[in-house]
């Protein structure tokens, strides 16, 4: 079968070499899938350059969400050979090959209606967004949610999941494609943080009161700016640093203002509560069928273009997420 490997560390249209490899075996609890589809994210590129703080020995598949098809399974397994899933494969045998076998656990049902790109975009992103909202943020119905780079992966999942918890959505964006992409989404309120200060017109829609959760996968100034525009007992959820910088908070400004910063690595809570995330993949299922969310896809790429593909994201010239034929 084909397989991307990484076997050197570099940028992804160096590091990257695309090679026939075996098919791997299904050994007992593990679940062979015939990839149909995978999604790409920033952590991809890091661990192509090597720095992401996970480091397989070389060569290894990067790639961390696929769908296809169930083609053998395990005695007892509670899948069935010809059933369409999604799948987290763990390093160093990744996603980006024609087929993968991974353990039960990391495998998980979608419906019939999804098509395998919106599954393969659908896990990471959408499980991070309604894990923050929900579990790290409640939110309730009517509260006003303040959602940064919202035509990205996880802030596109973010705006589609507070609309869908009643909550009113202001979300910001570079550019007017993007701005225009996040109305599409949902959001009451666009703003473009290239023209606009989105601090002041947080604070014009509220009137005054500013946003009851703030969700911010940038970090650097983003973070910064937004203590000045978060409403009393509000909720500031860490989720990642696409801005480059890991800002401080003076905690004192917290205690003043009485809100709270909130941490949220899904991963971690996945791997401790394996319960409580497949619930949550089983309520995303549900608001999917009901069309209430739709993984928000920026292209197609065929299997080839993986390296082209990276490296568009690693520009940031893309919005949503990248998925790959394969």
């Amino acid at each position: 079968m084909q397989a991307w490997l990484v076997k050197e560390l570099a940028d992804p249209d160096q590091a990257l070499s695309l090679e026939e490899v075996n098919k791997p075996e299904n050994n007992e609890g593990h679940i062979l899938i015939r990839t149909k589809a995978a999604s790409l994210n920033f952590f991809d590129i890091l661990l192509c350059q090597g720095k992401y703080q996970e480091k397989p020995p070389l060569p290894f598949t990067p790639g961390a969400e696929i769908a296809g098809i169930v083609e053998a399974v395990g005695d007892g397994s509670h899948y069935q050979v010809g059933q369409k899933v999604l799948a987290r494969p763990p390093l160093p045998n990744g996603g980006l090959a024609e087929w993968v076998s991974v353990s039960e656990n990391e495998v998980f049902s979608v419906p019939e209606s999804m098509s395998f790109h919106e599954a393969a975009a659908m896990y990471i992103t959408y499980q991070t967004a309604y894990y923050a909202l929900h579990h790290r943020g409640n939110v309730k119905k009517d509260e006003v949610i303040l959602i940064h780079a919202g035509s990205g992966g996880v802030g596109s999942a973010a705006i589609q999941l507070g609309k869908a918890a009643g909550a009113r959505v202001i979300a910001t964006a570079g550019g007017t494609e993007k701005v225009q992409i996040c109305k599409e989404l949902g959001a009451d309120v666009a703003i473009d943080y290239l023209t606009d200060d989105f601090v002041d017109i947080v604070k014009q829609e509220t009137n005054g009161k500013g946003a009851d959760i703030i969700y911010d996968p940038v970090g650097s100034d983003t973070f910064d700016r937004s203590r000045k525009c978060i409403a009393f007992a509000g909720r500031l959820l860490v989720i990642g640093f696409a801005g480059g910088r890991i800002p401080e908070a003076p905690v004192n400004h917290a205690l003043v203002k009485n809100y709270s910063i909130v941490g949220v690595h899904w991963g971690y809570f996945a791997r401790l509560y394996e319960e409580e995330m497949i619930s949550i993949h089983d309520t995303l299922c549900s608001l999917y069928e009901e069309g209430k969310i739709k993984p928000l896809i920026y292209k197609n790429f065929s299997f080839e273009e993986v390296p082209h593909a990276l490296n568009l994201l690693g520009d940031r010239k893309t919005y949503g997420k990248l998925v790959v034929d394969v």
